[in-house]
């Protein structure tokens, strides 16, 4: 089965709207893994305008399943991660005031850097991803980097899918099929919904984890967080 993380980030752009602590972040986190989610995802930015880094430390012995922390590799950040020691660190080449991330890592070009980061990182027992797009040579960069997996950035596939184009998951099967080749363990997220995740896990050969945050807590808003996140589980067997 595909393991489902879910992405809290919305929890907190929530809770920062009125300042306070409702709703509580740590206690959403709990809820969510108890109704059945298989990990927790968090991606503070440097504004902090929705997940701080504080709630990174305050999250760390509340997620008993898998504890996914994903950003652009910064000082500030490698040494969060560092301090933190989640169970996957997800490289994110977010640019500075990004709304949402919109683009992979051009492996090829920040190879030096990013072999270096995730040598740190796994050197501290931490297992690495790399986002990338559905890019052949941009999956063969990653191999090189030495990360253990790469989370394939799926924007365009969702796009395509909601104007009804199934063909739009073809880039995604040929990266995922050399992903496989190469011994490179695969990830997925953004804009994976309840329409389109089954359609993707069930085209993506080898799919271990997807994270799900956008999407999944505004379809909750209608039909409840425990009944989404078991939705979810229930597409991904």
């Amino acid at each position: 089965m595909t393991k489902l993380s879910v992405n809290i980030n919305k929890i907190a752009t929530l809770r920062n709207a009125r300042g306070g602590n409702v709703p509580n972040l740590l206690q959403v986190a709990k809820d969510i893994q108890q109704f059945g989610a298989h990990g927790i995802t968090i991606h503070p930015r440097p504004d902090e305008r929705h997940i701080r880094y504080q709630d990174a430390r305050d999250l760390k012995p509340i997620v008993y399943t898998e504890f996914n922390i994903e950003g652009n590799p910064q000082h500030n950040f490698i040494d969060l991660v560092l301090e933190t020691k989640p169970t996957q660190v997800t490289l994110v080449p977010d640019a500075i005031g990004a709304i949402t991330s919109s683009a992979g890592w051009n492996t090829i070009e920040h190879q030096a850097y990013l072999k270096e980061v995730i040598q740190e990182f796994q050197r501290n027992h931490i297992r690495t991803s790399i986002f990338v797009d559905p890019v052949l040579k941009m999956i063969e960069g990653a191999k090189a980097t030495g990360t253990d997996r790469i989370e394939l950035y799926t924007e365009s596939f969702a796009y395509e899918y909601g104007l009804g184009n199934k063909k739009g998951i073809e880039p995604y099967v040929k990266a995922a099929e050399l992903a496989n080749e190469l011994g490179l363990g695969i990830n997925a997220g953004h804009d994976l919904s309840l329409d389109n995740i089954q359609f993707f896990k069930q085209n993506i050969p080898g799919l271990l984890e997807v994270s799900i945050g956008h999407a999944l807590i505004c379809e909750s808003l209608y039909l409840g967080l425990d009944n989404v996140v078991n939705m979810y589980l229930n597409k991904l067997k």
